[in-house]
């Protein structure tokens, strides 16, 4: 085989402790899951059994495989067909976040300077998102539109517009469900006319209480939240619905591109 072709590819290994966990308990879960789960995590979703038995497929070679042939020396061999499902799978996930990274450093990110911003809500707010998930997407649109606002105001240029590249995350250190957004957000923006214009400093405070409001609007504007309860979160000293942000002197757009999709680091949040 010529010095240029891949390694022979190599079976899914079955027994390692994930793939047993799911083997041997996913029905067992799945059939107590109403009676002894639903009230905290929430009802149980279709798309979870197709995640699960596409992972138990994954790299299995009596599942389904393609036959690669080289063209240079004619040598042949296996690949069996992936699962390709987000996050669950290790070997899976783990290309999609090189591939995401090679998108972004090749194709999105400028070399700039950036910041992680960390968007998180308080407890209270957490129980709507679990039971109503299609408004995980409102929450990235408040963030974008929380730094899209500040950065105009810092500019007082209505054209302005920053690059952000967010990602919803709904478990926390404990795989607890605690919905929150990374974002990698450039420190400036670019004019209408394609100037760039540094932005070096957004005030935290101030984009805490605009991203509490935005939220809070959203809940309201679906009717999920009370005026009662709203003027609850309001009352709090420290709400938890806060942006934290972490800059960084680094502007390589490969350490970006890594930044952005490495979302399971522990950054700054402002509580």
């Amino acid at each position: 085989m010529a010095t240029s072709c891949p390694a022979a590819y190599r079976a899914r290994n079955r027994a390692t402790p994930l793939y047993r966990l799911f083997e041997e308990h996913f029905e067992e879960v799945r059939g107590q899951w109403e009676e002894r789960f639903e009230r905290r995590f929430g009802f149980w979703r279709g798309i979870v059994d197709e995640q699960i038995r596409r992972y138990l497929d994954c790299g299995l070679f009596e599942n389904g495989f393609a036959r690669i042939r080289c063209p240079e020396c004619a040598e042949e061999y296996l690949l069996a067909f992936s699962c390709k499902t987000r996050e669950l799978c290790p070997s899976c996930a783990a290309k999609r976040s090189a591939a995401t990274a090679a998108l972004l450093a090749e194709d999105v990110i400028e070399e700039v300077g950036h910041a992680q911003w960390v968007f998180v809500i308080p407890k209270m707010l957490r129980p709507y998102f679990l039971h109503h998930r299609e408004l995980l997407g409102g929450l990235s649109r408040a963030a974008w539109e929380t730094v899209l606002e500040l950065m105009i105001a810092a500019v007082g240029d209505a054209t302005f517009r920053p690059g952000m590249v967010a990602v919803v995350q709904t478990s926390g250190d404990l795989g607890n469900w605690q919905p929150h957004l990374h974002a990698l957000v450039s420190r400036g923006g670019w004019t209408r006319d394609g100037e760039w214009m540094p932005v070096p400093y957004v005030d935290e405070r101030s984009a805490e209480l605009l991203y509490r409001h935005k939220v809070m609007r959203l809940l309201q504007d679906e009717g999920l939240l009370s005026e009662e309860r709203t003027e609850l979160l309001l009352s709090w000293r420290h709400s938890r619905s806060t942006t934290g942000s972490l800059s960084s002197p680094r502007t390589s757009r490969r350490w970006s591109a890594w930044h952005a999709t490495s979302c399971g680091h522990r950054s700054a949040s402002i509580g």
